[in-house]
């Protein structure tokens, strides 16, 4: 199989020799060893170009150039397009106005990125689903776009017109040709992510504060008591650096060892759907998606190693005091596997692309902005046309699921035995729905995943079409309008409480005041009935 795929492969074929002896592409050989070589560096980077004992200047230069340097490595030619993505953009930003660069940015940025998917699929391998040129670009797409966003929220736009999340993230100003490609070309994100703010990224290489650390009050008092046991402000991430690469060789291992006794094209298999019951189809269904999602933890979870091992990712601490490196992590695995509604599962999986959809998407777009942020996702992915249906499909499951949870769920939380059977239900109902939905996904093309489909009859999809039907919920501006207002008069309320707390107390103490005598004959009063 190894020497079948050396062709397709554009990068170094130094590694020729091993891809060959353990029967892997060599692409994806090329991508672990140059992760694992990330993973060295960035101890390196962190130890011995500190903040404390570098400039800014040498960080950007040397993160860059090894950024570029895996990225021929691993692709050859092809990683020039990273440099002419970002290029044009950059011209775009310097010459195009603040007002409109967002647009511009993201038209050109993902106009650039489908051009590159496209002709990856349709002229050079349809089938071709491994490492490739485009997966990197994904990822800088995201970053020129939400830089994009963030120029245009701090340079053209007014301090009342952003939300909290916008003020904090804001940019004031331009960034420089270097800032902005080390932003872009790190090692630590070029080749899997994940992406981040410029405002996170910048204050990790000056050896600033993040803007967005979690330091609650609770939080400040645990950091000070570490601090009285000798810790350093900024802790070691070793530890998790550690447990994260643990987590990672693990899902390797799973993926490699149970993915063939599940695989997911035996759900169209003609002879397995007619002769297997479709309560056992379901179930292999669960079980062949499931021996999928590991592949995603190891590379994701590997990245976020290698990006708190350079020092990137602290995020303050736990009121235990201990230290916190999640601020950039893209999956909470736990929580995918245990999720009990559609929103939870999409809100721990790929999740720094989900708050790029948000930000660039779903808190912007005035109409629809479900559908829109779905249908750009779709865009996004690439061309294949098993995404497209994958997040068409998304559309209806959630928005049943939203109208289940607006209008089923609080029937179930009177008591505890009542909502632990509301979520045992859900979780099924959830991790049906995620497979069912994510098949063409995995099947990229159009007939498989439609003879999938009309297996089961198009009941998912029949199903979530009828209960958002059935079950009306308000929309969006509504629903925002609403919260807003209650908290509004639960803030009034709480003020006119103490007012009336005030003035009760007031009057009180100025009847005591021109009454002394009626304030004596009251006590003494009540020392006789006592």
């Amino acid at each position: 199989m190894a020497t079948e795929t050396i062709s397709a492969c554009t990068g170094s074929s130094l590694l020729q020799p091993i891809s060959e002896i353990i029967d892997l592409p060599l692409d994806q050989v090329n991508f672990v060893v140059c992760q694992l070589f990330a993973l060295l560096t960035a101890f390196w980077f962190r130890l011995y170009l500190h903040p404390s004992k570098t400039n800014p200047f040498i960080r950007h230069v040397v993160a860059t150039l090894l950024g570029l340097y895996f990225a021929l490595f691993c692709f050859g030619w092809y990683a020039l397009h990273f440099l002419v993505q970002s290029g044009i953009t950059y011209g775009i930003m310097i010459l195009a106005g603040v007002e409109h660069i967002h647009k511009y940015c993201l038209v050109v940025a993902l106009g650039y990125l489908s051009f590159c998917q496209i002709t990856r699929v349709y002229v050079f391998d349809y089938g071709m689903y491994s490492a490739d040129f485009t997966g990197p670009m994904m990822v800088i797409t995201q970053k020129i776009t939400s830089l994009a966003f963030e120029i245009h929220d701090g340079m053209a736009r007014k301090e009342e017109q952003l939300t909290p999340n916008q003020k904090m993230l804001a940019i004031r100003r331009m960034p420089s040709l270097l800032e902005y490609f080390s932003y872009n070309c790190n090692f630590m994100g070029i080749l899997a992510g994940p992406t981040c703010s410029y405002n996170d990224y910048i204050a990790f290489i000056e050896g600033s504060p993040s803007p967005r650390r979690h330091l609650r009050t609770e939080v400040e008092a645990g950091r000070r008591a570490n601090h009285q046991r000798g810790r350093q402000a900024d802790p070691s991430p070793n530890m998790v650096v550690a447990r994260k690469l643990a987590t990672s060789f693990l899902s390797l291992l799973v993926f490699l060892s149970v993915c063939k006794v599940f695989p997911v094209e035996r759900n169209i298999d003609d002879h397995f759907i007619a002769n297997t019951p479709f309560y056992a189809q379901v179930v292999f269904l669960y079980l062949s998606m499931l021996t999928t999602r590991p592949k995603y933890y190891f590379v994701w979870t590997l990245a976020d190693a290698i990006n708190n091992a350079a020092g990137f990712g602290f995020n303050g601490y736990d009121s235990d005091g201990s230290a916190r490196w999640d601020l950039i992590s893209n999956l909470r695995i736990t929580n995918i596997e245990l999720a009990t509604s559609f929103k939870m599962f999409l809100d721990n999986w790929n999740i720094q692309t989900a708050h790029w959809l948000k930000r660039v998407c779903y808190e912007r777009c005035p109409y629809n902005p479900t559908a829109a942020t779905f249908l750009l996702s779709a865009m996004w992915h690439g061309a294949y046309p098993g995404y497209y249906l994958t997040f068409l499909t998304g559309i209806v499951v959630t928005l049943a699921a939203r109208a289940v949870r607006h209008n089923i769920r609080p029937h179930f939380l009177g008591s505890p035995s009542h909502k632990l059977v509301y979520d045992i239900i859900t979780w099924a109902g959830t991790q049906i729905a995620i497979c069912y939905t994510v098949v063409p996904f995995v099947l990229l093309s159009v007939e498989p995943s439609l003879k999938f489909y009309r297996s089961w009859c198009f009941s998912v999809h029949i199903a979530c079409v009828l209960i958002a039907l059935a079950l009306p919920v308000k929309p969006r501006h509504l629903r925002l309008k609403e919260q807003q207002r209650q908290t509004q008069a639960q803030q009034l309320g709480v003020s006119s409480h103490q007012d009336n707390h005030h003035h009760h107390h007031y009057s009180h103490h100025l009847q005591q005041q021109h009454h002394p005598q009626a304030t004596d004959s009251n006590c003494i009063q009540k020392d006789k009935t006592s």
